[in-house]
């Protein structure tokens, strides 16, 4: 009796360590984060395998960086065109013989007036009237008020200043760390100094894109270029916009730490996007099988993929050479030791169980 109950206990524990094995190969020889080694190795595929060597890195290392410029933006005070919004102040003197002037004298400063122009772009001044001034300069409403006068007070003299500026001010948005308008009225703004006067970038600077806008026309440039000496001097109205670069990469397999990750660098080696990931797994890599796969970049291209032996010593220079580049996949296939451990590891658990319960039998 004890004999058949061993015999059948056997019985049980093979049919559920296979099934065990049946499970486990389900979808694929061996379970795992991605492709084997040899799949991706296999002939016919629809994408180019490279091996990367002495003879073949060539086409995928990393440009030079570029050197800063050794020039300095030098801010020049453009003209502001008056716009709806602004904010005037407007001094009129008259010298006329006293009792007969409109104004005040210069002597006692004058009279200080101070208006707005409204949403028609107009403004409106004593014995001046309705004037309509969007589009003007400052130096031509000040012509437009003397002729205006002329006839109505005998000696006039006119100066008006913006202290309320739409038409001169440069609105900074996006990711920054205070977004808002900033005025010219101080002088003539850099990109520099409008970001700067916004807080700074909440981004690594070369995971932000700058974007400038002026009337039709449009810049763009990565921060990291406007540090580097790629400075320029905003002109008033304009609009910079701040938002992050597409500079993204993931990592899958066999790394320390998987998943979507920032580019460490405007120009990462695959050396750097590796450390950035805490680097392969020692206890489950395949050193063998580091792979990088790309897009093609053109329409009817196909897709590039990169293999690195890091076994070979020479490809720890390699790595330091070639480019990672945004939307770029790296992958470390696991040791085929590893994949065959994750499936009889269960098994021998089962057995262990298997054997624990029998002996309560």
């Amino acid at each position: 009796m004890i004999k058949s109950l061993v015999i059948t206990h056997k019985f049980k524990l093979a049919a559920l360590a296979l099934a065990t094995l049946g499970l486990s190969g389900c979808g694929g020889t061996l379970s795992g984060a991605g492709p084997y080694k040899g799949d991706i190795e296999a002939k016919n595929q629809p994408y180019n395998l490279v091996e990367i060597n002495a003879n073949t890195i060539a086409p995928y290392m990393r440009g030079e960086v570029r050197p800063a410029q050794a020039t300095i933006a030098k801010p020049v005070a453009p003209t502001a065109r008056l716009m709806a919004g602004d904010t005037l102040n407007v001094l009129i003197t008259d010298n006329a013989p006293e009792g007969s002037a409109l104004f005040a004298p210069l002597t006692t400063g004058g009279t200080q007036l101070k208006t707005r122009i409204d949403d028609q772009g107009t403004i409106s001044l004593p014995y001046v009237g309705r004037q309509f001034v969007a589009g003007m300069t400052l130096s031509q409403v000040e012509t437009m008020i003397r002729n205006k006068l002329k006839g109505v007070t005998t000696d006039v003299q006119t100066h008006v200043e913006l202290v309320g500026d739409l038409s001169g001010s440069v609105l900074v948005a996006g990711a920054v760390k205070a977004p808002g308008r900033f005025s010219t009225l101080q002088g003539p703004l850099t990109l520099l100094d409008a970001v700067n006067q916004a807080g700074g970038p909440v981004l690594e600077p070369h995971l932000v894109n700058v974007t400038v806008r002026t009337g039709s026309d449009v810049q763009q440039f990565n921060y990291e270029d406007v540090l580097a000496g790629n400075n320029m001097v905003l002109r008033p109205n304009s609009e910079v916009v701040l938002d992050r670069a597409r500079q993204r990469f993931v990592a899958m397999g066999a790394v320390g730490e998987p998943g979507l990750k920032d580019l460490p660098s405007q120009n990462t080696s695959l050396l750097d996007a590796l450390g950035s990931v805490g680097g392969l797994k020692e206890a489950n890599a395949n050193p063998e099988g580091v792979f990088v796969f790309r897009m093609g970049e053109g329409g009817n291209s196909k897709p590039t993929v990169l293999r690195l032996d890091m076994r070979d010593p020479a490809a720890v220079f390699y790595a330091r050479q070639v480019i990672i580049k945004p939307d770029d996949t790296i992958y470390v296939t696991n040791a085929a030791v590893y994949e065959w451990q994750k499936i009889i590891s269960p098994i021998v658990q089962t057995m262990l169980l298997g054997t624990a319960t029998g002996a309560y039998k």
